[in-house]
């Protein structure tokens, strides 16, 4: 097997177009699934001088299909940030402020819209992402100091919103423990996103503040079906875990909202009826959905994944999705881009509506108290006033 390199194209190549190139050329290899991750390639990222792929040398046609293959495994790298309060002024998201304790995510959403920011290092979205992860361990310390800063005003810190921050390197590193300690003693309103059960590990410090509306939790459930939910999120927790995860957070007195993403037409959004129903019957009080996006290179990993995982509904799925984005695969436009248009969107949207008023179940909120926000001193320390 060689690697080909080859220059790119003067545009970013949409998958189709990748597609058709890989299907003229048989000595191409195809894209190879691998067990417990979600992208079947690595694809180059979109700042990458050139471009590259796996060529058929005569050797490797055996190799292809052996089930021992060495795996790729998971490395941890340091993220030097020099800050961990991240701005936005998205008019989608209810929150200008956010935290993120790692770079990358072993959880391997071949969906996720976080996938690209990997590019800026030099690596791909596609394996790399999930497999060579970055952890910032000053981030409790830059926490305190802009916490401290005289011209901080407090509002809610959403924690979560790119990568996960209950992947499984947090067992060890338990750096979003130590993270809502800070928010914890600081009185600081926050919020977590996770699709995992590892939440439940914090609840003696969420629960204390989510008693005063200074807290909440929100838990991503993209599906009841064990098989999909493992190729689409390979290592996230299962759904029945995660259901039991909004049941635990809930009996804590919690609030809890269930964060239905992402809605791909013709793979889960059959299952909307019955998602609203079992997390409403798990304990959240409120649901919020999101369909699919594809910005830049997840556009390719995802055609890639339905080609190997799904091929006899890839057109189907494919033309589904195109039919909520005006013909395209994508479309960033702020108000669209998180709920597409057109009648399979509207749809959609209507359905959750009506799940929602049946179960009495509320839209994602986050009036969290802000008020009782006690500003760290510059050593570190509590303010005495």
């Amino acid at each position: 097997m060689e690697n080909q390199t080859t220059a790119p194209s003067s545009e970013f190549e949409d998958f189709e177009a990748i597609h058709n190139r890989r299907a003229s050329d048989p000595s191409v290899l195809p894209a190879r699934a691998q067990k417990g991750r979600g992208a079947v390639s690595n694809i180059n990222g979109r700042y990458e001088k050139f471009s590259h792929q796996a060529y058929d040398d005569g050797w490797a046609s055996g190799l292809m299909e052996d089930p021992d293959l060495p795996r790729v495994k998971t490395t941890l790298g340091i993220d030097g940030a020099r800050s961990i309060i991240t701005k936005n002024q998205s008019p989608d998201v209810p929150f200008d402020r956010s935290i993120n304790p790692y770079r990358g995510c072993e959880h391997g959403c071949v969906y996720c819209f976080a996938r690209p920011t990997h590019a800026w290092l030099g690596l791909s979205p596609g394996l790399d992402f999930e497999t060579k992860l970055f952890w910032k361990p000053e981030a409790p310390a830059l926490l305190r100091k802009q916490l401290a800063a005289k011209s901080y005003m407090p509002a809610p810190i959403v924690i979560g919103t790119s990568t996960d921050p209950y992947q499984p390197v947090d067992r060890e590193k338990q750096l979003t423990r130590q993270i809502i300690q800070v928010l914890a003693d600081c009185q600081h309103p926050f919020s977590i996103i996770t699709k995992s059960a590892l939440v439940c590990r914090d609840i003696d410090l969420i629960a204390p503040m989510a008693k005063q509306n200074r807290a909440s939790v929100a838990v991503s459930v993209t599906s009841l079906d064990n098989r999909l939910s493992n190729l689409l999120e390979p290592r996230a927790s299962a759904p029945h875990r995660r259901l039991d995860a909004i049941a635990r957070l809930s009996d804590a007195g919690i609030a809890v909202t269930a964060l239905c993403a992402p809605i791909i037409p013709g793979l889960n959004d059959s299952e909307i009826e019955n998602l609203v129903a079992a997390c409403h019957k798990a304990g959240a009080q409120s649901v919020s959905h999101i369909v699919l996006r594809l910005p830049l290179e997840i556009a390719d990993l995802f055609d890639e994944w339905l080609q190997n995982h799904y091929p006899d509904r890839h057109d189907k799925v494919i033309s589904l999705i195109k039919q909520m984005r005006d013909g395209k695969l994508y479309d960033a436009n702020f108000g669209s881009r998180m709920r597409g248009s057109g009648p399979i969107a509207d749809l959609i949207a209507q359905r959750f509506n009506l799940a929602r008023r049946k179960h009495n179940m509320a839209g994602r909120s986050l009036n969290l108290d802000c008020s009782g926000f006690i500003r760290p001193a510059a050593n570190g320390q509590l303010s005495l006033f």
